[in-house]
């Protein structure tokens, strides 16, 4: 059997996706890897009825939901391998599928500094969002962690939570005057030394001990990492990437590969600066996609006949 549809990917971008798709009743088959992205996060926020929702309870909630669509399969399985054409894609995971359509929710992997403590905070405590995650850390001291000198730039949205930031460039950043003045005018201290770890308290970040002088305390830290795709598939499958690792997609999240689409935060047009990383955004762009998939296998049902 052919599906209309293969998903690979089940965060909010590929559940949504089978959603639309499943009451479009098509045929369609959702691989799931279970290595979600946000999976460490304490909680999702910013999506309408469900803000604070841990992301284990909003899978589960999409995925009963989904169990009401007959013709929607979930299949925890990892996608190995996809090849073929548009109308007749060959599908390798758990076991070979075919598909008239393919949609990539295969997310990305942050590339965290090499902190001792960072990366199991990560989502508890180091953030990369401030959208996502400031609201919660307001009006307590935040720390902005510069990778590189423009991510001070975070410092003029966080300081709508806090007027209490630290700007920690960890001994590898140097700052332009332009940008030490700007931090200056914001009442934003920058603490220049090495970090040597984090340090919790009652599992939360506690503060950052440097390789010189006191130790900054802190509620949260901001860190704007680099990412890449959590997939190979993107690359194997020819779709053209964007300079910083994205798949490129015009405004239906077709990929550069007829009948391969692209939705979730492993993707973006050219028009915007940078992938959407909230979780409401990559539900709406799943639904796009969808949508855009349905119609195309619409007009291809139709020029057959």
């Amino acid at each position: 059997m052919t599906f209309d549809v293969v998903i690979i990917g089940g965060g909010p971008a590929g559940l949504s996706a089978a959603l639309t798709l499943g009451r479009a009743r098509r045929r369609v088959l959702l691989l799931d890897s279970d290595d979600g992205r946000n999976a460490r996060a304490a909680a999702v926020h910013g999506f309408l009825t469900r803000d604070g929702v841990s992301p284990a309870e909003l899978r589960d909630l999409a995925r009963k939901e989904l169990a009401e669509y007959p013709t929607v399969e979930i299949r925890e399985a990892v996608a190995t391998g996809v090849s073929g054409t548009e109308g007749a894609f060959a599908v390798a995971a758990d076991q070979h599928e075919t598909a008239r359509c393919v949609v990539l929710a295969t997310g990305v992997r942050d590339d965290l500094p090499d902190i001792e403590g960072l990366t199991e905070l990560w989502g508890r405590g180091v953030f990369h969002c401030p959208y996502c995650h400031g609201y919660e850390v307001r009006d307590e001291r935040l720390v902005v962690l510069a990778v590189e000198p423009g991510d001070v730039s975070m410092v003029a949205k966080l300081a709508c939570y806090s007027d209490d930031i630290v700007v920690c460039t960890n001994g590898t950043v140097e700052l332009d005057p332009d940008r030490c003045a700007l931090l200056d005018r914001l009442g934003v201290a920058i603490r220049r030394e090495p970090i040597l770890r984090l340090e919790t308290s009652d599992d939360r970040l506690h503060r950052i001990v440097l390789a010189d002088g006191e130790p900054v305390p802190a509620s949260a830290l901001f860190v704007h990492g680099t990412t890449r795709q959590a997939s190979e598939l993107p690359a194997a499958l020819g779709c053209r990437l964007l300079d910083d690792g994205s798949i490129e997609v015009d405004d239906l999240h077709r990929t550069s590969v007829p009948g391969v689409y692209a939705a979730g935060d492993i993707a973006r047009r050219p028009s915007m600066p940078l992938p959407g990383s909230m979780v409401s955004i990559a539900v709406a762009t799943g639904a796009i996609a969808a949508v855009a998939v349905d119609q195309e296998l619409l007009r291809a049902d139709l020029s057959s006949r």
